[in-house]
């Protein structure tokens, strides 16, 4: 039909991955409309702002993005250098938004509370490719409905954290005691200082955002002696949390990996490993931490706060109507599952997929960015950068560039393999040409 063929494409979410799928689509001449949540572009981006990543600029800016953005008076960063997520925001993603065909088509304060298909619910398929999208939005207290062609679900993960419970679920009392727990990546040196400090602190989770959350506690025990920190991980062992330290291409997560292990054999901080948490009970304004350890009953006790970092999960309620092709166990699109399961591998990174990979029963719909993964912890940018480049291709007809994948990214420096199987796995026919240096 002609007129959904003339209506634009719907990019949920200006973070990272959005931001690239608006700069692809508007270098191919594409017409989109982009509905954040929050109250700015990347607003995610800006909760850890004092954090500096570990990869360099030059992973972290998306081709088609840097295009746009070298045709104005952008000053771009030094490819070498490793920003915080505060000049992630003011260096790469405002000026990218603030460009003057970009900006008029964001539309920021808008929550997408439900997209279907137009008049039909999910049960029904005659005539269904042929409908257009319709993205329900809650924007300023009042509900608003467009007509898209396309959609590309690039939500993210961030505001669906993972609970505390071992077993995926909220650990008995969790909830009740939110108040004590934050989820996500405190400014413990600065904002949050007067919150942690001279406190038993818990730090509950095993990847790289509780390994910062502990350097930063130890810094801040420097200057406050009776900091105490201690780390839950259901990890068999810690020595599996500390990565692949000097054999890392990226220097700075192999250091988080040497710097922990430091300060592990230094006693500087208590390690409860395995540990499973099942219940948090409040006893005079403190936190006792009940599970079990190696199969033993534990109880951890005089607790003052918890920093969860186990975690996040896709959120799918805005998708009932949507027919959605997803792993029953990662929660990732189905097609790239076996990639990224981390059951069967423990790359950093997985072999380059595109459209191909990311197509869903309804046509023209996609999932990308760290959402496409589900609960699989090993997303990076230039890999969401490469699915939309991907994606805006064969939405524009260019199948030969849509099926043409690649992607360059840094070794980890680990990768081991259960029962001999093969770390990549095989590769499929659209990805003929491969620069995953990670585990091949």
């Amino acid at each position: 039909m002609e007129t959904t063929k003339s209506l634009p494409i719907a990019i949920i979410g200006a973070g990272p991955v959005g931001l690239a799928a608006a700069a692809h689509l508007k270098v191919r001449g594409q017409a989109f409309i982009l509905f954040e949540a929050g109250s700015t572009v990347a607003s995610n981006i800006l909760s850890w702002k004092h954090i500096r990543v570990f990869s360099p600029w030059r992973y972290n800016i998306d081709k088609a993005a840097r295009q746009l953005l070298t045709e104005t008076n952008w000053q771009s960063p030094d490819d070498d250098g490793l920003p915080t997520g505060k000049e992630l925001y003011h260096q790469y993603f405002k000026p990218l938004a603030e460009l003057p065909f970009i900006e008029p088509n964001i539309h920021l304060g808008s929550k997408v509370l439900s997209i279907g298909r137009k008049n039909q619910d999910k049960m029904k398929t005659w005539g269904r490719e042929e409908l257009p999208y319709v993205v329900q939005v809650l924007h300023h207290g009042e509900v608003e409905q467009y007509e898209v062609k396309a959609v590309i679900d690039a939500s993210g993960t961030w505001n669906s954290p993972n609970s505390i419970g071992s077993g995926g679920v909220y650990a008995v009392g969790e909830v009740e005691n939110s108040t004590k727990i934050f989820y996500g990546i405190p400014d413990i040196l600065h904002q949050h200082a007067s919150r942690y400090k001279n406190k038993n602190v818990l730090v509950v989770g095993s990847g790289h955002s509780s390994i910062n959350a502990i350097l930063e506690l130890d810094k801040l025990k420097e200057r406050y002696p009776d900091t105490q920190i201690h780390w839950v991980l259901r990890k068999k062992n810690i020595s599996e949390v500390y990565g692949g330290q000097e054999n890392d291409a990226l220097e700075a997560r192999g250091a988080l990996g040497i710097k922990i292990e430091q300060l592990v054999n230094e006693d500087r901080i208590n390690v409860y490993t395995p540990f499973q948490i099942q219940q948090i009970r409040n006893e005079e304004s403190q936190l006792t931490i009940i599970g079990f350890q190696n199969e033993n009953k534990f109880a951890l006790s005089g607790v003052d706060e918890i920093i969860s970092n186990t975690g996040s999960r896709p959120d799918f309620s805005f998708l009932r109507e949507i027919r959605l092709s997803i792993d029953a166990s990662l929660e990732s699109v189905a097609e790239i599952a076996e990639l990224i399961d981390p059951n069967i591998h423990s790359c950093g990174t997985v072999r380059p997929h595109g459209e191909n990979e990311l197509r869903h029963p309804d046509k023209d719909f996609y999932i990308v960015g760290s959402k496409s993964y589900g609960r699989a912890p090993t997303f990076l940018m230039a890999t969401g950068y490469e699915q939309v480049r991907s994606i805006a291709a064969a939405i524009d007809g260019d199948i030969e560039a849509a099926r043409n994948v690649e992607l360059d990214l840094p070794e980890t420096g680990v990768c081991s393999s259960d029962a001999g199987t093969a770390c990549c796995g095989t590769e499929s026919s659209s990805q003929k040409k491969v620069k995953d240096t990670a585990c091949c």
